[in-house]
């Protein structure tokens, strides 16, 4: 077996059990059920649940949304390079100039965002009965948070199954690009160092995703599912990275992977701020403590950002 085929396996099978160990945590231990806390244990796992929310924020913006502007950009310039080639004059290419300072990759980002937007908006249309009372009570004593926290309620349970969803779905997206990346290096050196990477920041993240599955009362059997499924994803891409540098990759094949990127970053930016945010930021206690939690865990996926 060659070094690096051995090295790779050794990542697939880090990625596999290290995600899956620190998703199943808060599923299977109920120190993490918020509902049946009291006192200091429910603060604390309030500040926890801000730290979360403070990790996919970075997640969100330093991580997701970086790269998929990098992959479009990318892109665009191999096609206007391309172009360039095919092209004789300095009027064609001063408008494919023009053309190309139009920011694609902020569109592709958006629509993934609306896209979202438009799927959740047409199932509280379809189902009215989907957007719950017009009375919503606070976890924290039964008050009113309206009454006291500029923020205005939390978001309806109703929809957290949907944007549960959402969440998942985006971060798979992004898990099979991330151990994509880790299957195409081409030295141990590099692979090692991207697959530390990605492990820093995405056991930090699945922890959250375990974290809110308990939070929006997910049954453990689905909780448990959706993990699994989330830590497959990495090692997934992972074998596909293996058997591309096995091929010839197909025409396109980079365009749309930039493309889905932006998408599945569109979507996680709408969860993260219409769900994660504002339910964590909703609790009227100690509003600077959990701003703090939020920097803490938005400054940590920062200072990944510099490897991964």
């Amino acid at each position: 077996m060659e070094p690096q085929l051995g090295v790779k396996i050794g990542c697939f099978f880090a990625l596999l059990i290290l995600t899956l160990v620190c998703g199943l945590i808060p599923i299977c231990f109920k120190w993490f059920q918020i509902d049946a806390a009291t006192g200091r244990h429910r603060r604390v796992l309030s500040l926890l649940g801000c730290t979360s929310a403070g990790v996919f924020l970075g997640a969100g913006l330093m991580h997701m949304t970086a790269e998929a502007l990098e992959g479009i950009d990318s892109e665009i310039q191999k096609f206007k390079m391309q172009n360039r080639t095919e092209r004789e004059g300095n009027a064609s290419d001063d408008a494919d100039s023009a053309q190309m300072e139009y920011p694609f990759g902020e569109l592709i980002i958006s629509l993934g965002f609306f896209f979202v937007f438009f799927l959740e908006s047409l199932a509280l249309q379809c189902c009215p009965g989907a957007a719950g009372g017009t009375t919503v009570q606070e976890e924290w004593g039964g008050t009113h948070v309206l009454e006291l926290h500029s923020h205005g309620p939390p978001p309806s349970p109703s929809k957290g199954p949907l944007r549960a969803l959402v969440l998942l779905l985006s971060l798979s997206f992004h898990s099979v690009f991330e151990g994509l990346a880790v299957g195409l290096q081409p030295t141990v050196a590099t692979t090692i160092q991207l697959c530390l990477a990605v492990l820093a920041h995405k056991v930090l993240v699945v922890f959250g995703v375990g974290l809110r599955l308990v939070r929006i009362g997910t049954r453990s059997r689905w909780a448990m599912l959706s993990i699994l499924s989330l830590a497959l994803m990495s090692p997934m891409g992972l074998v596909l990275g293996l058997a591309v540098t096995q091929g010839d990759s197909k025409a396109g094949q980079g365009l749309a992977q930039a493309v889905l990127q932006g998408v599945a970053a569109g979507t996680f930016l709408y969860v993260t701020f219409l769900e994660i945010l504002p339910r964590e930021l909703a609790g009227p206690e100690a509003p600077l403590a959990k701003w703090g939690c939020v920097a803490a865990g938005f400054a940590f996926m920062a200072f990944i950002a510099l490897w991964a």
